[in-house]
């Protein structure tokens, strides 16, 4: 039996589109070709990561290899276990034990020059730095007042030697006519009074005279001492006076010329026992900075007391100074040269160890083993220390390379030259300074 589609359509048939259930979507399966090119390109990321590691790794290798096996290289290294230190040789030399202090140039002599008179400044015969010797001429004064008076005193003292005569005279007439007794021995003492009167007059005439003739010596002024004058202080004209606080010049001494400087007091005694015992110990004056030395004298007093508030005491030396190197009040370093230590067994400062128990030093030993040897020490200076014990002359020391070293270790020596420009034989020797605070 036909049925027309179009009822079926409309009853919602089997047939129908419409009412066909929907189906599920299945997912393709994968290509095997795309798979195998992944594994192709992970395979190849793989060996350039591999021949770029080998690359660099050998790279560095090389590198490694080329730097250690160059000689400074060889040399840092030293033989497989045995590590390289640099030694130096004990040796007999010179070293010189040197205090120093701060001081000041001072003159030995230094001279106010004031007037002694009162009067018109007349002349300034000298110019202002002038070197002056002992007697040159310096001001003038006005000197008339005082030539007045020495002639007043002089006439006055020809009247009082006139009536010193004449009571004289009169006394021998007296002590005639006493004899005969004419006249009473009164009138005889009287007259001898008279006489000693007359004779005190006369002295006191000469005297005043003494002192006007001074005075006029006084107006001419002149260099007490040899010196070289500062800045004019007085100009021609001014009135000066005896008691006037204003000096007429100054003078100070250049040459000689000292030095006081100071020492702490625990470096006192060993200065003093050298001194006591006639040594003529040498100072060198430094400049401010302590690099140039200036001039070398020589000491010649110590204070006699020591300042309690710094606990030093002060020392004088005395230098030739004929260029003017020294200029007063100039402040130096003073280096006294206490002790000369001669022959005696050095060490580079670098080659002495310490510890909190004792000062020692690694000897080397003939089969090139390392020995800790306790040493004693004496005169030091920058680079060298003299040694008084423990370390003889030729005898090997570490001086670099000691942090891995112990008792018995076996090193690889190569011997250094850090002792031959500070130490020495010669005249020129080395030197300590302790410093005063």
């Amino acid at each position: 039996m036909n049925e027309h589609p179009d009822s079926a359509l409309e009853h919602g048939g089997p047939t129908s589109p419409a009412t066909e259930p929907a189906k599920p979507t299945v997912p393709a399966p994968p290509n095997p070709g795309s798979t195998r090119k992944i594994w192709i390109w992970l395979l190849i990321l793989a060996v350039i990561a591999a021949g770029a590691y080998f690359y660099f790794s050998r790279a560095t290798q090389q590198q490694e290899t080329t730097a250690t096996s160059s000689p400074a290289a060889r040399g840092r290294r030293g033989r497989t276990g045995v590590p390289p230190v640099v030694a130096v040789k004990a040796v007999r030399g010179n070293i010189d034990l040197y205090y120093t202090g701060l001081g000041a140039v001072t003159p030995i002599f230094t001279v106010t020059v004031k007037s002694r008179v009162d009067g018109q400044l007349m002349q300034v015969l000298y110019k202002e730095g002038q070197k002056v010797k002992e007697g040159d001429p310096l001001v003038e004064i006005d000197p008339r007042p005082y030539q007045a008076a020495l002639t007043q005193y002089e006439g006055a003292l020809l009247r009082d030697q006139a009536a010193l005569q004449n009571a004289k005279v009169d006394l021998a007439r007296y002590q005639q006519l006493i004899g005969r007794k004419a006249i009473p021995e009164q009138m005889v003492a009287t007259q001898q009074a008279l006489v000693a009167q007359d004779e005190g007059t006369v002295k006191a005439d000469q005297g005043q005279i003494e002192a006007a003739k001074l005075n006029l010596a006084y107006c001419h002024i002149t260099a007490p001492i040899s010196g070289r004058l500062g800045l004019r202080l007085v100009d021609p004209g001014n009135y000066v006076a005896a008691s006037s606080a204003t000096p007429l010049a100054v003078i100070t001494q250049e040459d000689p010329i000292s030095v006081i400087f100071t020492l702490a007091e625990d470096q006192l005694s060993q200065v003093v026992q050298r001194f006591n015992h006639g040594a003529r110990l040498t100072v060198d004056a430094y400049d401010r900075e302590m690099n140039q030395k200036i001039v070398t004298g020589v000491l010649s007093t110590i204070d006699n007391q020591i300042d309690q508030t710094t606990g030093t005491v002060k020392l004088r030396a005395t230098f030739s100074n004929p260029g003017g190197r020294l200029f007063p009040n100039q402040f130096v370093n003073a280096k006294l040269l206490v002790q000369e230590r001669r022959g005696v067994v050095l060490l580079p400062n670098a080659a002495i160890q310490h510890n909190s128990q004792t000062t020692y030093v690694y000897l080397v030993n003939p089969d090139n083993t390392v020995t800790i040897r306790p040493i004693q020490l004496g005169t030091a200076d920058a680079d060298n220390t003299e040694i008084t014990s423990g370390v003889a002359p030729n005898d090997v020391v570490v001086m670099t390379g000691v942090d891995k070293l112990q008792e018995g270790t076996k090193v690889q020596v190569h011997m250094g030259d850090a002792n031959k420009p500070a130490i020495n034989s010669g005249s020129s020797p080395s030197s300590v300074s302790e410093s005063a605070e």
